[in-house]
């Protein structure tokens, strides 16, 4: 939960990105070039150390130049961020939470690691439902209180 307190000061955490693709296709993801994505649900796990609730609004906006691998899959209309798991910590787990969730779905390689030594951020995973209890388990296995998409908007709007 986010306190009084942590309203007023720079907001640091790691977020699991809930993704839906609505359409197989071949997409143009920076240096890493073509990747064919299937249709299906895609978790693309990242941190923010200096501005969490910033970096979630830009995720989640249509309106945003291509910075990371993940603008170039979010840049395409039949993608969309369908949800949002999020802790406020200042411990970088993403690695930790990539290698748990990839355990259960496919590995798009390279995606969203370029600043470590993990094989993929993006994991596919046929059905929405599934992205969702794995992301919310690898965040129990870990021991870490989790936020939600619609907790994030109540605390924006």
């Amino acid at each position: 939960m986010v306190s009084k307190n942590q309203k007023t000061k720079v907001l640091k955490g790691s977020y699991c990105l809930i993704i839906a693709n609505k359409k197989e296709k071949k997409i143009a993801i920076g240096k890493l070039g073509e990747i064919n994505f299937e249709k299906g649900s895609y978790v693309y796990i990242g941190s923010a150390m200096n501005s969490l609730i910033p970096r979630l609004k830009r995720h989640i906006s249509n309106d945003k130049k291509v910075h990371w691998h993940v603008d170039y899959l979010l840049n395409e209309k039949e993608v969309s961020v369908e949800d949002i798991i999020f802790t406020i910590n200042t411990e970088r787990i993403e690695c930790k939470l990539a290698h748990l969730i990839s355990a259960n779905g496919k590995e798009i390689a390279k995606f969203g690691c370029s600043d470590c030594n993990c094989n993929s951020h993006l994991i596919y995973f046929k059905e929405h439902q599934d992205s969702l209890n794995y992301v919310k388990l690898a965040y129990r296995e870990l021991a870490i209180d989790y936020n939600d998409l619609k907790y994030l908007l109540k605390k924006i709007t």
